[in-house]
């Protein structure tokens, strides 16, 4: 995931020291926030004669249209409309380059996203636009599982309350980007912020059931009544490679993974039709409490002697209440 660093939010010393500064840590992007002014377009000059550290802007205003000659003039290498201020159609010129993102506040739903499938991403503001040092907001996880859900092949970019922990589980959702401001600065130094945002092992704030994806939205088949067939299409029509074996109660029974399938068609090659649910199901699924801490995931994962791609989650009567995907993960570092 790449880190883009907030370049005003460092309010206490000059902006060309502050670019030196963060290109001198190998900042990955400059985010660079426009409310409604031209003026940015001279910093965005004098930061091209500083460096070459691609530049994230995110523009707020209900006339894109102004900024467009100087787009041109001035090209970056990511743009971002924020949605809300929008008051008509956003018919960007051809000759404009750079990737491009919608930016949408906490409240607004996902599903806006569709009059700009055109675009290259969507930027999730997780706390309050404009309001530096806010928290992030959790039900933000859910809006990153239902955009990947519907527009796999599209970037998420994430902004506002980024600290450590929360750059833990933003990789681990695949996120490409995230935005740090504050967090960055406040630190006792930049190299110190940004080694927390990539490092591994964190702090806990966050349980597990804040960010899985839960029971409704994984893929999950009731073991009584269920065919070889059956639990087969289930992992087909998921799409993520795996499904939950529940009992009448949600328990958690096992787990199909496109592995346990491999493995059972190789003990059977020779008589595939002999194939059982038995042959299917992993009766032992590593898993995890929804009310465990990230650090308790970390060392639940570091503990196994064997990759996890998928890690079940329960609660204390044993019923499944969602999963970790850690396919994500892959996605988010690309």
């Amino acid at each position: 995931m790449k880190i883009s660093g907030s370049i005003y939010s460092d309010k206490q010393r000059p902006l060309q020291k502050v670019i030196q500064d963060l290109v001198g840590h190998q900042i990955d992007l400059l985010h660079v926030d426009c409310n409604d002014s031209l003026e940015v377009f001279k910093d965005i000059e004098n930061i091209r004669t500083w460096c070459n550290t691609p530049i994230d802007l995110h523009i707020i205003t209900n006339d894109p249209e102004k900024f467009f000659p100087y787009l041109k003039k001035h090209p970056v290498e990511y743009i971002t409309f924020q949605y809300e201020d929008l008051t008509g159609p956003l018919n960007i010129p051809s000759e404009i380059k750079g990737k491009k993102g919608l930016a949408v506040t906490t409240p607004t739903n996902v599903d806006v996203f569709a009059e700009f499938e055109y675009m290259d991403f969507i930027l999730i503001m997780a706390t309050i636009p404009g309001k530096s040092g806010g928290v992030f907001d959790q039900h933000n996880f859910s809006k990153i599982r239902q955009f990947r859900k519907r527009y796999p092949r599209k970037s998420i970019h994430v902004d506002g309350g980024v600290n450590a922990e929360v750059s833990f589980i933003l990789r681990n959702m695949g996120v490409s980007s995230s935005v740090s401001g504050s967090y960055l600065f406040s630190e006792a130094s930049i190299g110190n912020a940004l080694m927390n945002l990539t490092q591994r092992e964190i702090h806990s704030h966050y349980c597990i059931k804040d960010f899985m994806t839960p029971l409704a939205e994984a893929p999950a088949i009731k073991l009584e009544g269920a065919s070889t067939k059956s639990m087969l299409q289930c992992v087909e029509d998921g799409k993520m490679g795996f499904a939950l074996i529940l009992g009448e109660k949600s328990e958690l029974i096992g787990l199909v993974s496109s592995a346990d399938i491999r493995k059972a068609l190789l003990k059977k090659i020779d008589t595939p039709s002999s194939i059982t649910l038995k042959d299917l199901i992993n009766h032992q699924p590593i898993s995890i409490q929804g009310k465990a801490t990230v650090n308790d995931l970390l060392k639940k994962i570091k503990s196994c002697p064997f990759p996890i791609m998928y890690l079940p989650v329960i609660n204390d009567y044993g019923n499944a209440i969602g999963i970790v995907n850690f396919t994500h993960l892959i996605k988010g570092e690309i």
